[in-house]
Formats: structure tokens, C-alpha cells, sequence
């Protein structure tokens, strides 16, 4: 009787925490994607595998009793990798000329690389409940992008032309959409803008105004 009288007592002193009501989806996120590049000049293509990596912080507000609606508002950083046959070659007086690589070069690589600091804002709508983590979600968004770094590099057998490229764009931005259920989810996002300045030339006179269009996958994590 005693050690029966121990256990209930034991039972009975378990707490039963209930379900936040008020909780948020605050969330860090990891994303990889492919980048392809939209409106080249002519004659100019991809090559080899282009890369985006992305990976930040969004803090959740909700705007509803349910909270399935809200705005999201958050920070990361995204790191890209763009390989084509625009060649760009930096002149003794900094100018930076652009060029379809010659086929009379054999070439490694030839690399333009970017990486930014993000502020994303987005619409959010999910089917979550206090006390589930298991849910479908979409999210659509605005993200505003500020180059911190972007290089350009030419690798042959021979040579290794690596520079700071001023002619990217300092601040681009695009809109973006996320979906799917749990952890894995497709994204994609659409930049408004070019990735170079304006006024930006082939050695041809043609105007070099290429955007990116990204597709991947996104991990949210809580």
C-alpha cells in the first residue's frame, strides 16, 4: 500500500503544460538554390553549375486570433556564384571591359561571384496550431539585398585574373515565394533588378543588364 500510495503521488504531481496560444513562428532558415540568369546579351551563356546559398533569421507577427496570418521581417546573408562566358578583364586604368570569350581560349573557369546582406519581408500564411510543428505554409515576399563583396574571376591552365568588380549593382532587390509542409520547402525569387550598373557595355556596344532568377529549396527550422 505505501509504495502504491508513492506511486500515484508521483503521478499526481506531473504538470500538464498546455499549449501556448499566443506563440510565434519565429524561425532561422537555410536555403541553397540554382541561379539562372535572365535577359544576357547576345550570344552569352551559362555554363557549369550556378549557386546561391542563403541563410538568416525572420521574426514572426502574426495578425490574427488564429495566427496562420502574418507578416514576417528578417536578416541573413546570401552568398552566389554565376559561371558564364561573359569574360570581364579589368584595364590598367580600372575600366572593366566585357567580352564573349574567344573560342581560340581554353578556359577553367570563369566566375562572378556575389555575396550580400538581406532584409526579407513577407506575407505568411500556414495551417500551424499552438501545438503542432508540423504544417503547410506559404510565403511570399520582398527582399531588399546590399553587396558586401562581388569578384570576378578568369582561370585558365596559364592565368588567374581575380579583381573587385565595381560594376555590380550595390542594391538590388526581388520578390520571392516559399511553400511547402515541415522543414523542406521550394523557393524561388525573381530580382527586379539588373545585376550591374547601368551604362554597363559589351566591347560590342551591347548594354549588359542581366537579372537572376533563383529556384532551390528552403529549410526552416524553429
Amino acid at each position: 500500500m505505501l509504495v502504491c500510495s508513492s506511486i500515484t503521488a508521483q503521478q499526481d504531481s506531473l504538470v500538464v503544460v498546455e499549449a501556448d496560444e499566443k506563440y510565434f513562428e519565429d524561425q532561422f532558415y537555410f536555403g541553397i538554390n540554382y541561379n539562372i540568369l535572365v535577359s544576357t546579351p547576345h550570344d552569352i551563356s551559362q555554363n557549369s553549375f550556378s549557386y546561391g546559398i542563403i541563410g538568416g533569421f525572420i521574426k514572426d507577427f502574426p495578425i490574427n486570433r488564429r495566427r496562420n496570418i502574418g507578416f514576417g521581417l528578417g536578416a541573413g546573408l546570401s552568398f552566389n556564384a554565376i559561371y558564364s562566358d561573359l569574360m570581364a578583364t579589368k584595364n590598367a586604368n580600372g575600366t572593366i571591359a566585357y567580352q564573349e570569350v574567344p573560342d581560340t581560349i581554353d578556359y577553367n573557369r570563369n566566375k562572378l561571384s556575389m555575396n550580400f546582406v538581406e532584409f526579407p519581408i513577407e506575407f505568411r500564411w500556414r495551417s500551424s496550431k499552438a501545438e503542432d510543428y508540423r504544417f503547410w505554409r506559404v510565403y511570399a515576399g520582398f527582399k531588399l539585398s546590399y553587396l558586401f563583396t562581388g569578384r570576378s574571376k578568369f582561370v585558365t591552365s596559364d592565368e588567374r585574373i581575380v579583381f573587385s568588380n565595381k560594376d555590380i549593382r550595390d542594391l538590388q532587390y526581388g520578390i520571392y515565394l516559399s511553400f511547402g509542409y515541415n522543414t523542406w520547402n521550394f523557393y524561388a525569387q525573381y530580382d527586379l533588378t539588373s545585376i550591374f550598373e547601368d551604362n554597363v557595355y559589351t566591347v560590342g556596344g551591347e548594354p549588359i543588364a542581366p537579372r537572376t532568377l533563383k529556384a532551390g529549396l528552403i529549410f526552416y527550422i524553429l
